[in-house]
């Protein structure tokens, strides 16, 4: 069964808020966001659901995303043919990145941008970020490539940027010679 969550449109000012951090232990609010959220990625990714429900895939969602202005995000990464690796990351923080920048080659989309965008993001080819599990233990991830993508994606969330706006709207594609595609 599909998760009842709304997930507000780029229009929304809430989204160009900067979330707060989560104190532990989780209210039930947040961690049921954080279930619904996982699960509807999940089933966005899979054909027979998005199909049936209509759902554009996914790979992340951040709470401000559902309008709660919490710093905490998922991200459901389908790495066999549904098989996934599922991450909460709770009050996360870059602590390195890679020199090298990389940018998604089709672009990159988001559940709260409807409509197709053109240009280039730049993003670290490699991260280490460091964040809280559902218990408040501190965790560390070395994230590369597709997972460092939409990592950074979701942290920007968090600190009230869309995708959109680290798009040059008078040369969209400004640097691409600087970066890799993916």
């Amino acid at each position: 069964m599909l998760p009842k969550i709304k997930i507000l449109d780029e229009k929304n000012k809430m989204l160009h808020m900067v979330s707060k951090d989560i104190t532990f232990p989780l209210d039930n609010k947040i961690k049921t966001a954080l279930e619904d959220s996982l699960k509807y990625l999940e089933m966005s990714q899979i054909e027979k659901y998005s199909e049936k429900y209509h759902l554009r895939p996914g790979m992340g969602l951040a709470l401000i995303q559902l309008g709660i202005p919490k710093r905490a995000f998922v991200v459901v990464d389908e790495v066999d043919e549904g098989k996934f690796e599922k991450y909460i990351i709770i009050n996360p923080k870059i602590i390195s990145h890679s020199e090298e920048l990389i940018y998604v080659e089709e672009g990159e989309g988001c559940l709260s941008v409807n409509r197709p965008v053109d240009g280039v993001v730049a993003r670290y080819a490699r991260i280490k970020v460091e964040a809280q599990d559902l218990e408040g233990n501190v965790c560390t991830y070395r994230l590369r490539e597709d997972l460092s993508v939409a990592f950074q994606h979701e942290l920007d969330h968090l600190n009230g940027i869309l995708f959109v706006d680290k798009i040059d709207k008078k040369d969209p594609f400004k640097g691409k010679d600087r970066m890799r595609a993916i």
